[in-house]
């Protein structure tokens, strides 16, 4: 049974606490509530390999919170952080530690996927606000979707089909995708078949190995027998760093395309190889707006390196956190109108314009990026105000 249905959660006391003191003229629980801050918990990685995108995410956090002379909604806001190790097996104690030791209010969380479904079950459990500023698995927003559970970031499918879209609209007309045997290879994958044989195109069977293997050249060498006109390809990392320094030295003629994060991070170690890739990500650099701007230079004065697109989801978590506390003036226990205001939030990111889909994951811009001079130069949208389909979801 969970917290939520033994009537144990952290709501449930503060409201039981305010009946009980009703009577005797001491402040209720609504006054209590206003008086103690409101506790974020960061359940992200802060050490190991993904360490600096748990830093960026939570930079931007406390930039957002210090716009807003660190209130939402006329509350205090308290951080609390765990690292959560990239581990997943550690997700569901880590989470629960959080939930019922700490007694947070809201929990923000995380980057690794795996990580991500762990985080989910006790959430979604106990009842607890949670805004997910990375991890892009799409169970979360789709089949398992639960109505205190958003995304402030994507799901893996969306950059995918907005670069099947790209890749369809250049007349391309056979492609393969290239990834690991893992759930965001799968669902990067079945974005960009989805989009590229809407556009008339024919994408083959995936070539696959397993995850965290780097062993590239039986894949590489299976491609030109294949008679495609692109390749399209979902690595991150170190991995994506050396996929495409072998792609580029096997002399393959099918130009390599695909999800952002081929080339996002990975340019530096990539180096001439990665000149002219296309990938498609809800960020790029030399986005021109206003927003992105004085982000990016906030950032870096903050952080002391440049923003990317892991410090702009980190952002619009605390954008729309504290849309919807604004607009119930603090008051998290107004459950009802705190998830009104944050299904309905429509905000300017540093990525452009965005809003909340009916599964709770973020609508937005896809860009269609070309590597140029070691930056993934915006060249065009490949999808406009792009919502996951969010399939299975049912929210009351």
């Amino acid at each position: 049974m969970s917290a939520r249905q033994q009537g144990v959660s952290r709501r449930t006391v503060i409201k039981g606490a305010g009946a009980l003191t009703a009577a005797t003229a001491v402040p209720t629980g609504w006054a209590i509530a206003q008086a103690r801050p409101l506790k974020v918990g960061l359940m992200l990685p802060y050490s190991g390999t993904f360490a600096q995108l748990g830093e960026n995410i939570t930079h931007a956090i406390e930039m957002h919170i210090a716009e807003k002379g660190g209130k939402f909604g006329g509350r205090d806001i308290q951080i609390v952080r765990l690292d959560d190790e990239s581990k997943p097996e550690l997700a569901p104690q880590n989470a629960d530690r959080l939930v019922k030791r700490d007694q947070v209010d809201v929990v923000i969380g995380t980057v690794h996927s795996g990580v991500q479904m762990g985080i989910h079950k006790v959430v979604a459990e106990s009842g607890t606000l949670t805004i997910v500023p990375n991890a892009g698995n799409v169970a979360v927003t789709r089949d398992l979707c639960a109505k205190n559970v958003f995304r402030s970031s994507f799901t893996n499918w969306q950059p995918a089909y907005g670069m099947g879209v790209a890749a369809a609209k250049k007349g391309y007309k056979k492609a393969v995708w290239v990834t690991w045997d893992y759930a965001a290879g799968h669902e990067s994958g079945a974005g960009f078949k989805e989009a590229f044989e809407k556009g008339g195109g024919q994408v083959l069977p995936n070539l696959m190995l397993p995850f965290p293997q780097t062993n590239f050249q039986p894949l590489l060498a299976q491609i030109p027998g294949l008679g495609v006109d692109v390749v399209g390809s979902f690595f991150a990392g170190g991995g994506a760093v050396q996929f495409v320094k072998e792609y580029a030295s096997a002399g393959l003629k099918a130009p390599l395309c695909g999800s952002g994060f081929l080339t996002e991070g990975t340019l530096g170690a990539q180096g001439n190889a990665a000149d002219g890739i296309e990938t498609a990500l809800h960020y790029g650099d030399g986005l021109d707006n206003a927003k992105n701007t004085a982000f990016r230079s906030a950032f870096k004065q903050k952080a002391g390196r440049e923003a990317d697109v892991y410090a702009v989801q980190g952002y619009d978590a605390a954008q729309l956190l504290a849309i919807g506390l604004d607009a119930v003036k603090g008051n998290i226990e107004d459950e009802a109108n705190l998830y009104k205001a944050l299904r309905a939030a429509k905000f300017d990111s540093p990525r452009g314009p965005v809003s909340m889909s009916p599964a709770q994951n973020i609508t937005q811009n896809i860009y269609l990026r070309k590597v140029e001079g070691g930056l993934n130069k915006v060249v065009g949208v490949a999808a406009e105000n792009l919502a996951d389909p969010g399939t299975g979801c049912k929210l009351a």
